[in-house]
């Protein structure tokens, strides 16, 4: 039986500050799929034995939501890639890797130290704008994102010759039981079984049989397809990117994470987690963009991508039946995980800033708002998914521009809660991984213009998206070198110290949020929050405005 204990310390923790945890149930033993850790448990680990025992009680948050990310959104995005341009865009998995990983490495730091989910931080730290702009952008997309997961099951229930009504209705049922049956262990287990299902793309792959030289040569030297208009590549580029990346990861695998009752103690072992799940979602989606690639090569259907169930049948004339179905259930597969992570981010993220109770741990009975919230989105998805006449095609595309959008805007407050003292303390981020994870900050925000500019304007050329990349880039050094220098000549971005803590850092847990001191940002940091309050604002609602247009259309 699960053992809750104190909101505030243990005993053995009387030296470590009070948490910040706001919900009990997210205190206790840790009682994973795999294994059990109890509460008080901090022997050292010194056994390779004791290890893996560890890692496989750990295991779950990097694993749920990697595997979740090739969703079925990527199942058309990579799909895409491989039939309309062959391999040639592989190479962008392979950027893609530490970007994944500095991410959610940093989420997990977030979670593990501060046991508060992604949007309650946002307003504690940076005020109620941004925390319900975080809040409105996570659950409107993750309602949009919901409707591509039935989609995608949608398209995997025709293609196997089952009804789409029915097969739609039993799915979201399933889902939904899955998650609300009180028992966190009960739910992590049915989610490693389906994060096992998408194991199935290998098989695909090896019955289509890519070449693995070229495969091998477009992963590691980047190219672009030949003869490929730059805008139409570069729109695929940012898809591939925006469904790698999503927002929902951050707000899902912290909250998931300080559901499991992870700790400081166990960072490392969670790092491991989410490696092996980055190592999935690399193989799967290598393995989308290969055999899609060699089913359609020099076949009359090859760069005129439609959808999944397309795909399907050129797996089926290419190779045959067999690895068509295998790639149906693995997006049928892909779809259910998708849709249970998606709903949970949400679910989690209304709980977390309303402070109600939100745990896995909990019986619906006990945590009403928690688990309506989570129904009531996956029934919202399935009914518009089933409903005739639906523009599903547009709203799918609608998913894909507004995260690519507002895709910066998670970003900027990752990095700027994981260098915030106050929240990590002695976890905050260096200053390597502070140049790293601005570059990429600063990527996704000129790929957001692109694709904003874009949508507005369909016949965007060439030189339009090289002079955005060009002007992007000096325009954003010429901005902070003047912010930085007025900043610097008036001395007002000293930040208040911060007393080193007196407890190890394995220890070492996040006050409660009313304790801590204001959040100091430096000048560029307020000038850029501005501008890119400003960008998203604008960018976001001309981006509805024009999807709405269509849908009048």
């Amino acid at each position: 039986m699960t053992k809750h204990i104190p909101l505030q310390a243990t005993a053995a923790c009387a030296a470590v500050p009070p948490s910040a945890v706001l919900d009990s149930a997210h205190l206790g033993e840790i009682r994973g799929a795999l294994g059990t850790i109890a509460a008080d448990d901090r022997a050292p680990r010194r056994t390779l034995k004791a290890r893996l025992q560890t890692l496989l009680a750990i295991a779950g948050p990097g694993l749920i939501v990697m595997v979740g990310d090739n969703d079925a959104g990527a199942f058309g995005t990579y799909t895409q890639a491989g039939q309309n341009y062959g391999t040639t865009l592989l190479w962008t998995l392979l950027l893609l890797i530490p970007v994944l990983y500095v991410n959610q490495e940093m989420v997990v730091r977030l979670g593990a130290v501060t046991g508060v989910g992604h949007a309650r931080l946002i307003f504690a730290r940076f005020g109620k704008f941004w925390g319900a702009f975080s809040v409105a952008d996570l659950f409107l997309l993750n309602a949009l994102t919901l409707v591509t997961e039935f989609i995608g099951i949608s398209l995997a229930l025709q293609y196997l010759g089952l009804s789409q009504f029915w097969g739609v209705i039993a799915a979201a049922v399933i889902i939904t039981f899955a998650v609300s049956t009180g028992d966190f262990r009960r739910f992590e287990r049915f989610a490693l079984v389906l994060v096992a299902g998408s194991l199935l793309l290998i098989p695909v792959a090896v019955m289509v049989h890519p070449p693995l030289p070229q495969l091998a040569h477009d992963f590691f030297v980047p190219k672009m397809p030949a003869g490929a208009p730059l805008g139409e590549v570069m729109l695929l580029i940012i898809a591939i990117v925006g469904t790698t990346i999503a927002p929902w990861q951050l707000f899902f695998q912290q909250s998931y994470l300080i559901d499991k009752r992870i700790t400081p103690r166990f960072i490392r072992y969670e790092r491991w987690d989410l490696c092996v799940g980055i190592g999935l979602v690399i193989i799967g989606a290598v393995a989308m963009i290969g055999f899609s690639a060699a089913a359609f090569a020099g076949r009359p259907e090859f760069g005129a991508y439609t959808d999944a169930l397309g795909t399907a049948h050129g797996l089926e004339q290419a190779a045959g039946r067999l690895p068509a179905i295998l790639f149906a259930l693995a997006l049928l597969d892909a779809s259910i995980i998708g849709a249970a992570a998606v709903s949970l981010s949400t679910a989690y993220a209304i709980g977390d800033v309303f402070a109600v109770a939100h745990s896995l741990h909990r019986k619906p009975r006990e945590a009403k708002g928690f688990y309506a919230v989570y129904a009531g989105l996956i029934a919202f998805a399935a009914a518009l998914v089933v409903t005739p006449g639906m523009p599903l095609g547009l709203l799918t595309n609608a998913v894909q521009t507004l995260a690519g959008v507002l895709l910066p805007s998670a970003t900027v407050f990752l990095l700027l809660l994981c260098n915030d003292k106050a929240v990590l303390g002695p976890w905050a981020n260096g200053r390597a991984g502070n140049l790293f994870t601005g570059a990429i900050v600063a990527v996704l925000v000129l790929l957001s213009v692109i694709l904003t500019v874009s949508v507005l304007f369909p016949e965007l050329g060439e030189r339009t998206i090289l002079g955005i990349l060009g002007g992007g880039v000096a325009g954003a050094l010429l901005l902070s070198a003047l912010v930085a220098l007025i900043a610097r000549r008036r001395q007002n971005f000293r930040a208040e110290p911060v007393a080193e803590p007196a407890v190890a850092p394995e220890e070492w847990r996040m006050p409660p949020l009313a304790t801590l001191p204001p959040a100091r940002l430096s000048a560029v940091s307020r000038t850029w929050l501005l501008v890119l309050r400003g960008y998203l604002v604008l960018a976001a609602g001309l981006v509805l405005y024009r999807i709405f247009e269509l849908i009048a259309r």
